[in-house]
């Protein structure tokens, strides 16, 4: 299927759904205070525009869990990577580190909030650190095992044909990881940005998901609802920065014979 046409099919469904939710709550099959129609977000969108929450500009909420979520991600890429590829070229390495990682990893991070408080205080660090491991964890994870999915007879064969060690790595090993190193850096974005919200009860005066949890609490389910949309929103569009990075840096990805 054509993408132009997947794009119309897509955009149809989108439609046909707002005008449905619209009807139904014009004609009060569902309760405005629970949902509020399409029309009713417009405009609190555009009231948080103009006038901001809580004496903070939406700018500002937006561009605040945007700056925590990047930073976060950014370190946990450049020091997950590196320490995922460890742990896929030696089983030494992996042996010791392994239990660590798979008894954090699955670990719900807001269980962590409670001693990130008291290791970090109620600054920006802990949300940072709890992002952080949110990314990291499924980095690690995510490299170690693209290092076990190389072909061990490519490995062999550069061998054969008298290799060194460095060379195999760089020619061989990492070629063949990068696609897979890729797809884990993609999902280890997404639970970061889902993160987000976890970081944001820490203590928070801003912020994307501290705007939705205290618009929450006051039931204002139309703040909620815009701060949905910009969190899902912010959210694709860095995963589809992350799809055309790679498109740059591993063009071969999917085309392997």
């Amino acid at each position: 299927m054509k993408y132009a046409h997947r794009l119309s099919i897509g955009g149809g469904a989108v439609a046909a759904l707002l005008v449905i939710w619209q009807v139904s709550a014009v004609y009060g099959w569902i309760d405005a205070t629970f949902l509020p129609p399409p029309t009713e977000i417009v405009k609190t969108t555009i009231d948080l525009v103009r006038h901001g929450y809580q004496q903070i500009p939406l700018w500002e909420h937006i561009a605040i869990s945007v700056a925590r979520a990047l930073v976060a991600f950014v370190i946990s890429v450049v020091a997950g990577v590196p320490l995922g590829l460890a742990m896929g070229l030696s089983p030494w390495t992996s042996a010791v580190l392994d239990p660590f990682v798979q008894f954090l990893r699955p670990l719900p991070k807001i269980a962590l909030i409670p001693l990130t408080v008291v290791w970090f205080g109620i600054g920006e660090t802990s949300k940072f650190f709890l992002i952080f491991i949110s990314c990291f964890l499924s980095v690690v994870v995510g490299a170690a095992a693209a290092v076990g999915g190389v072909s061990r007879a490519r490995m062999l064969a550069a061998q054969t044909l008298g290799a060194s060690g460095r060379q195999i790595f760089r020619f061989v090993v990492l070629p063949n990881a990068l696609p897979e190193i890729f797809t884990s850096v993609r999902l280890s974005i997404g639970i970061g940005w889902t993160s987000l919200i976890a970081a944001e009860l820490v203590a928070a005066t801003s912020g994307l998901g501290w705007m939705v949890m205290n618009a929450g609490t006051y039931l204002r389910t139309d703040v909620v609802m815009v701060g949905i949309l910009f969190l899902g929103s912010i959210g694709y569009l860095l995963d589809f920065a992350i799809v055309l990075t790679q498109r740059v840096i591993v063009p071969w990805a999917g085309k392997e014979a």
